[in-house]
């Protein structure tokens, strides 16, 4: 196992829908550990594989209690309840911002070994699955901020160092607590935000 890099806002592959995952022999096995091991080294909840710059439909996750991967994923709302929680993400450090998702859903795929995967979950897990899901699609927390929160920070971001560098990192940039940016939850509110 390793560490990978972790791939930052501006890289065109955290904007690139990855295809289905076909081949679940050691490569995969590899990816799914090198990223668990990469998450846990940013004490991150989520780590979807285009993060690490492989594009392909895995992500794996370790928040609400539950720790795992899921291949192939594909997750509906289980009703039309919403949440509103603070989010974040390994690719954009130093940003947090209250974003609505669906409260409760209903994920299916594939272990890395090909077998099915079926999850009903809620609270962080369902905010996990579903920002994890839109890293495989290429669509970032970012575009699911009301246009003022993502304005503000769109400013974080280019004031930051890792941003004008362009680089990817193996050590998570961000220095102390995030910025909170637009309204909604307070800074402090989660005991644990996704991120």
């Amino acid at each position: 196992m390793a560490v990978r890099a972790i791939r930052l806002f501006g890289d065109p592959v955290l904007r690139t829908p990855t295809p289905q995952v076909t081949d679940f022999g050691p490569e995969l096995h590899r990816l799914v550990d090198d990223m668990l091991e990469t998450m846990d080294a940013h004490h991150g909840a989520g780590l979807a594989a285009p993060q690490v710059g492989v594009g392909a439909r895995v992500f794996v996750f370790d928040c609400g209690g539950r720790r795992g991967h899921v291949v192939n994923p594909v997750w509906t709302a289980s009703d039309d309840e919403t949440q509103t929680g603070a989010e974040g993400c390994l690719s954009i450090p130093g940003v947090q911002a209250a974003c609505t998702r669906a409260a409760r859903v209903r994920v299916s795929g594939v272990d890395r070994d090909g077998a099915p995967v079926t999850m009903e979950v809620d609270g962080i897990l369902a905010r996990a699955v579903q920002h994890e899901t839109d890293h495989l699609d290429g669509v970032l927390f970012l575009q699911r901020l009301s246009p003022e929160a993502r304005r503000a920070a769109m400013r974080v971001i280019r004031a930051t160092p890792w941003f004008t560098a362009g680089e990817t990192v193996t050590e998570n940039p961000s220095t102390g607590r995030p910025v909170w940016v637009g309204d909604g939850l307070p800074a402090d509110e989660p005991a644990e935000a996704l991120r």
